[in-house]
């Protein structure tokens, strides 16, 4: 049945090549991606070599607590780690310092995965959230690594789906060594969908330990100068926002100042190539804009688009309130929890399925759910007149996420005890 798999990765491959070699994000490391990664990571003798996989940028920064936790657990363990986007790439260089070699994911294909496994010689192979990758979990199951999910989660829209395909090619499931799930539905799920009982723990989502909760004072002062936003004035922002949403927040910002004029507007797009688009539909609105990226020199504007990658977390302690997109259009909603750790109300719109498990968290805990933005601007507006109530919320927000972290070294618990007895050779 696998090999039904390897002929139809082969074929949508084959279809797929034009946009995996022009798109932006997935064009560069055409060689790592085929698996390819010349001599790979010298490491100590008998070190554990763990080999971490995120998709993205956002979910890389998900797995960094874990890293921290086997540093200081296994001090000499050599930790990998691969992305699949250029951004993703970008950010682990310069911020996971914890790990000992960054590279592109291999494309899912028996070859490159084969040849990746060869060259990196991962003790244990570590997976996040539905990141199954057949080929891949082959080739490093078939090498004596083991295998874990962390931050596991299956929709249950799909699971009809799944069990489908692991019908048609085999389930790979099976080669997991360990399913660490967020949740007790999720856990329920990968049961149901053919992983070993004696394989499955809930141990929750390392999100929650990435979240910045504090320090880094220095550079919230230098980044409020560089953004144009020194001064006391109220500043509205919306986090991780999406195409068609930033039309919808200057509309609601236009109706804002009508009550509050001295307020200002940041604008942090989920995807940062898009902010000279955002700076336009700004200015086609008639509101004086800037970018992040011009520093200092940039000067005040009533509109701020952030275009820099690793400063959100920092730039949400600038807010007085704070709106996180992907929810007012049908993304499924962004990270609503990394603002409520810097302290700030938090408002989303209907459209959060992707991050259930964080509105539960902070509903009625800071966080409002806003059904459109006429009652986003409601809210906010209200919130705007009353400071007192802006900081309690806050307060709430931070308390919220404060309690739910501990995810990480559970997570390390099971990974270090999955890790086999000896060296993979």
């Amino acid at each position: 049945m696998h090999l039904l798999y390897v002929l139809a990765s082969y074929a949508l491959f084959l279809l797929g090549l034009p946009v995996l070699l022009t798109h932006p994000k997935l064009r560069d490391g055409i060689g790592q991606r085929l698996g390819f990664f010349g001599r790979g990571l010298a490491a100590p003798d008998g070190s554990p070599r763990v080999w971490l996989h995120g998709a993205s940028a956002g979910d890389l920064q998900s797995l960094q607590p874990m890293m921290r936790e086997l540093k200081a657990r296994r001090p000499g363990c050599a930790i990998i780690v691969s992305t699949m986007t250029n951004s993703g790439l970008a950010m682990a260089r310069t911020k996971l310092v914890e790990a000992d070699l960054v590279v592109y994911a291999p494309y899912d294909l028996p070859g490159a995965t084969r040849r990746a496994v060869r060259a990196l010689r991962p003790d244990l192979l570590v997976l996040e959230y539905t990141e199954i990758w057949p080929n891949l979990i082959h080739a490093a199951h078939a090498a004596g690594a083991r295998i874990a999910l962390t931050n596991g989660r299956f929709s249950p829209d799909k699971v009809g789906r799944y069990r489908s395909l692991f019908r048609l090619i085999g389930n790979p499931l099976r080669s997991i060594d360990c399913f660490l799930m967020r949740a007790d539905e999720e856990a329920e799920r990968a049961l149901k969908l053919g992983a070993a009982p004696d394989r499955v723990w809930v141990t929750g989502n390392t999100k929650f330990d990435a979240l910045v909760l504090g320090g880094g004072e220095g550079r919230e002062v230098a980044l409020a100068r560089e953004m144009g936003l020194a001064g006391d004035g109220p500043v509205f922002m919306a986090g991780s926002t999406h195409e068609g949403e930033e039309p919808l927040v200057l509309a609601v910002y236009r109706r804002l100042l009508l009550r509050h004029p001295g307020l200002r507007l940041v604008i942090a797009p989920r995807y940062v190539e898009r902010a000279g688009r955002i700076l336009a539909l700004a200015a086609e609105a008639g509101f004086p804009g800037r970018l992040r990226s011009a520093g200092a020199a940039g000067g005040p504007a009533q509109v701020t688009v952030l275009d820099t990658i690793g400063e959100l977390a920092v730039a949400y302690r600038l807010a007085t309130l704070v709106f996180v997109g992907g929810s007012f259009v049908t993304r499924g909603g962004q990270n609503v929890l990394e603002p409520a750790a810097q302290g700030k109300p938090v408002l989303f719109g209907p459209h959060m399925e992707n991050f259930k498990d964080s509105v539960q968290v902070l509903q009625g805990r800071g966080g409002i759910q806003v059904a459109s933005p006429d009652q986003l601007h409601r809210v906010a507006d209200d919130l705007l007149s009353r400071p007192d109530q802006v900081a309690e919320l806050g307060a709430m927000a931070r308390r919220a996420v404060t309690a739910i972290r501990g995810a990480s070294a559970r997570n390390v618990d099971h990974l270090l005890a999955a890790l086999p007895r000896r060296k993979v050779g």
